[in-house]
């Protein structure tokens, strides 16, 4: 059977509904940027690599649904609409699999979103070890001693580390044995299984298991962030450096528009999309970091779907095109060149702004404004010019 005819065969549940909040930033964790990209962002991007024509069927808590659209926004795999999650795991995870029952796969894969490092081998040994024996765990041999744990903080017997292993995700199945062993546990009113694996143990079943992987990390706590985000950063040898500039003449008006922000003033700027001088030179700096054009080449002026556009579309393109090439921008630099609107007023708001269109923390981003001591076009009040400069990481090669 040719790799495409397997793959139709697989599906993959997504688990996604918790709040995994222990990992600090404010949102469940599954939604905080790691290196540029939001952490399922980076699961998804994974997956459909390794299996590009499994249905992904993601679980997500309903009150995540607008982080999830907006961490999803431009995911060419195969996506079914999201499923509410449940109350527990378990809960979540038959939400998933009932999503499936119209179509059921052969195989169907169980991950946990905060695992976003799981290579394409592994999944693709999963796969296979499901074929043969129904149901699978990647598993890892302890390197610790271990030691059984009393009350009190009173160490217990020795645990032979032989006899344990670390489980992780993805964790796969027959999509009947998995289904019909969750639908059992449900029915009997078992909640508290600790895994898929688990259900399937219940439900009086054999579990194989296959090497996992060390890089294979779950993401927990603020250490595992960092540790990951170390070994991302490392990837990205590649530091390349972009050069933006624009101008734009002041024309009827009493506003202008600077890094998508409404500024008032006795005159606007001309342009064809809404003229915002500012997030079209830091589009062309992205650009000109990766090699790949300019502003006008990606969003012709004599396309008229482009009259009037926010320009925020503009630079966020820009951004996922360095996300596809697997590379983050680690900085951007601007200086505002005009005599007026007097830019100081305003400069916090500017930058907080660009830094929420790119997604990136604000300790990233600088907005610096000058004037040109009233010489050139912009001395004489004709115009706003920007100078920007963006530098972007990325993988050797890319």
């Amino acid at each position: 059977m040719s790799e495409k005819g397997q793959n139709t065969e697989v599906a993959i549940v997504l688990v996604a509904a918790g709040r995994g909040m222990r990992a600090g930033g404010g949102i469940p964790k599954q939604y905080r940027s790691l290196v540029g990209r939001p952490v399922i962002a980076r699961t998804l991007a994974g997956l459909a690599s390794a299996l590009p024509h499994a249905r992904i069927v993601p679980v997500i808590h309903p009150d995540d649904s607008e982080l999830f659209t907006a961490a999803s926004a431009g995911f060419a795999g195969n996506l079914t609409p999201w499923v509410a999650g449940g109350q527990t795991r378990q809960q979540s995870v038959l939400a998933g699999l009932r999503a499936l029952s119209d179509s059921p796969p052969q195989i169907v894969l169980i991950h946990d979103c905060a695992r976003p490092f799981a290579s394409g081998g592994l999944i693709a040994q999963c796969v296979q070890a499901a074929r043969e024996h129904g149901a699978i765990v990647p598993a890892l041999a302890i390197s610790d001693a271990l030691k059984a744990f009393k009350a009190g903080a009173i160490l217990g017997e020795d645990v032979d580390r032989n006899s344990v292993r670390a489980v992780q995700t993805p964790q796969a199945f027959s999509y009947a044995l998995i289904r019909d062993a969750h639908e059992r546990a449900s029915a009997a009113g078992v909640v508290n299984l600790a895994d898929d694996a688990a259900a399937v143990q219940w439900a009086g079943h054999a579990v194989h298991a296959i090497p996992g992987e060390t890089g294979n990390m779950k993401l927990t706590n603020p250490e595992d962030f960092r540790s990951a985000e170390a070994a991302l950063a490392a990837q990205l040898s590649d530091i390349r450096t972009g050069l933006g500039y624009d101008v734009h003449a002041f024309g009827p008006g009493d506003h202008v528009w600077l890094g998508g922000l409404q500024i008032e003033h006795d005159a606007g700027l001309v342009g064809h999309s809404d003229a915002d001088v500012l997030l079209h030179a830091l589009t062309d700096a992205i650009l000109g970091a990766i090699a790949d054009g300019d502003i006008g080449s990606h969003f012709p002026p004599s396309d008229m779907q482009w009259k009037g556009a926010a320009s925020d579309q503009f630079l966020r393109h820009a951004m996922e095109l360095v996300a596809a090439r697997g590379g983050l921008v680690a900085h951007l630099d601007a200086t505002i060149i005009c005599e007026a609107p007097k830019i100081g007023p305003h400069r916090d708001a500017i930058r907080a702004n660009v830094a929420k269109i790119c997604g990136l923390d604000l300790g990233r981003v600088a907005i610096k404004a000058t004037t040109s001591e009233k010489l050139g076009f912009t001395g004489r009040r004709e115009g706003i010019a920007v100078q920007a400069m963006a530098t972007v990481r990325l993988p050797w090669g890319c």
